[in-house]
């Protein structure tokens, strides 16, 4: 089964120090899987909780279809994952104890079917900003001046 990836999160590791990802399927109703399928959709501002002993996906936005008329739904509306009990609790206790945060980094199909795939990390300090920037730009020197000499 390939993964064909629909959205991803542009600021997820720019903003977050990325310590491990998860799969977790998604609630969604007929009208929104055919939005998405037109490639309607927008992670950007989209963060991860858990409330009451499930996972919730916010401000992940789907655009109405087109032809949806009265079966579409809000946009931003506040989104169920689906995960198993002992992930959700191993989750919790991460963000609990060591204060990590779930960020959504990509959305996709996994087959028939919508997956996220969420990122569990910390988010980064200004100067560890800077520091990834500074390396970034270093290696593209280093990669440049190599392609020169050959």
């Amino acid at each position: 089964m390939g993964r064909k990836i629909i959205a991803t999160n542009p600021v997820a590791k720019h903003n977050y120090d990325i310590k491990d990802t998860i799969e977790a399927g998604i609630v969604l109703t007929g009208t929104e899987i055919k939005s998405i399928r037109n490639g309607k959709v927008n992670l950007k501002d989209s963060y991860s909780m858990i409330k009451n002993g499930e996972a919730f996906l916010y401000h992940l936005h789907i655009s109405p279809y087109e032809h949806g008329n009265i079966f579409n739904k809000d946009p931003l509306r506040d989104r169920k994952l689906l995960l198993n009990k002992r992930e959700i609790h191993k989750l919790m206790g991460l963000i609990k104890q060591q204060s990590y945060s779930l960020i959504p980094m990509s959305l996709y199909f996994s087959g028939n079917f919508v997956k996220v795939e969420l990122g569990i990390g910390k988010g980064k300090k200004l100067y560890d900003k800077r520091e990834d920037i500074a390396k970034k730009d270093a290696q593209r020197r280093i990669q440049k001046v190599l392609r020169g000499k050959t």
